[in-house]
């Protein structure tokens, strides 16, 4: 293809056959949609949504609804659709993954499918990876949308609820993973449905998916409601936590004090040296704590950190219960591992900031504060 890989099952070849052949078709609707004049070209958006009212498909308009934007793309931004970029569309369309190399075209490929998508009415999302790229593709292809008379919004941080609740009613929205994961969360937290910012959700197209999909997915989105619980449950674990002795970090000879001024990395990987030349591998790193030596261990690969049968039993002693494991002290050990968590895998200033009380935490990936 030269331009574009694509990802499929196992009848790749038929199906790119089948999608050449459909994008001929669509090139060959040019000379129709040409002729027309702009109030002509712009009232398609109807005459294609009168089509689906009668009962035809997305897949029925589509070499019509392409063939449209494709001619609206060239009259507003002097851009026109190639062979390649309309089977990418078409691609997109019908749910797979489109490989594309910058420069190549891929924000004008997903005017084709966000269109044909936006038809009926139940409002297309296109992810981005940063603020950035949501606002400068929505003010850039939003013009060949507005010119076909579908609405166009984008949603940002800082926005008030009244804001984005415009924005996510409009035809296309363009939002970044975090916000639109965020605001997903927020409003499974509202109890009333007014007060919801998005609607349904049904058709998304996702810019960079193997970075928001594979990479930054081994980031949580995590957000918290208002809590019924004392502080002093906190307190007192987070307590008990500053006495527990483990690795990676602080196993053996290797304390904090001595790491001071390193990075982050260097230290877990001198603290993990240490670890292994004491128990061999890693798997045996985890057998070496289950028998006694340490309270916690610390997978710094998975950043995770799990508390081991001396750390149970210190927790036992220090809250006077009988059994950290039974159901009726999962509260508390959750609240211990949290503690752990915070503890041992996220540094300040460099996992998270402390603005006037207030903990952020930084993207990982964009060095962003996720407020």
């Amino acid at each position: 293809m030269g331009l574009i890989n694509f990802f499929f099952n196992g009848e790749s070849r038929r199906n790119m056959r089948r999608m050449e052949k459909m994008a001929a078709q669509v090139e060959a609707l040019e000379p129709k949609y040409a002729a027309m004049t702009d109030a002509e070209l712009r009232a398609q958006t109807d005459v294609l949504k009168g089509r689906l009212a009668q009962g035809e498909t997305l897949d029925d308009i589509l070499y019509d609804a392409f063939a449209v934007v494709r001619e609206a793309a060239w009259r507003v931004l002097k851009l026109k659709h190639y062979h390649v970029q309309i089977i990418g569309g078409i691609c997109l369309h019908q749910g797979r993954i489109a490989e594309m190399k910058t420069g190549e075209g891929k924000t004008l490929v997903a005017t084709l499918p966000a269109y044909l998508n936006a038809l009926t009415g139940k409002g297309v999302h296109i992810v981005t990876v940063n603020d950035y790229l949501a606002r400068r593709d929505a003010e850039w292809m939003g013009k060949v949308h507005r010119f076909l008379g579908l609405t166009v919004g984008v949603v940002v941080p800082g926005m008030d609820d009244a804001a984005k609740q415009e924005a996510y009613k409009c035809d296309i929205t363009y939002a970044t993973n975090n916000e639109l994961g965020f605001d997903y969360l927020r409003d499974n937290l509202k109890s009333d449905i007014r007060r919801m910012v998005q609607r349904d959700l049904e058709f998304a197209i996702v810019d960079e998916v193997d970075s928001i999909l594979i990479d930054e997915a081994r980031t949580p989105l995590i957000i918290s409601g208002k809590g019924d619980k004392s502080s002093e449950l906190y307190e007192r674990v987070d307590r008990f936590v500053r006495t527990l002795e483990g690795g990676f970090d602080e196993d053996g000879s290797m304390g904090e004090s001595d790491t001071k001024g390193k990075k982050k990395k260097d230290a877990d990987e001198a603290a993990e040296e240490e670890a292994e030349s004491k128990y061999g591998d890693y798997d045996d790193i985890a057998k070496g704590a289950k028998y006694g030596d340490w309270d916690y261990v610390i997978d710094r690969k998975n950043r995770t950190v799990q508390i081991t049968e001396k750390g149970a039993a210190k927790a036992e002693r220090f809250f006077n219960i009988e059994n950290l494991g039974d159901i009726d002290n999962a509260d508390l050990n959750h609240h211990i591992q949290q503690a752990l968590k915070a503890h041992k895998l996220f540094h300040r200033d460099e996992d998270y900031i402390v603005n006037d009380g207030e903990v952020i935490i930084v993207d990982e990936f964009t060095g962003r504060l996720m407020i």
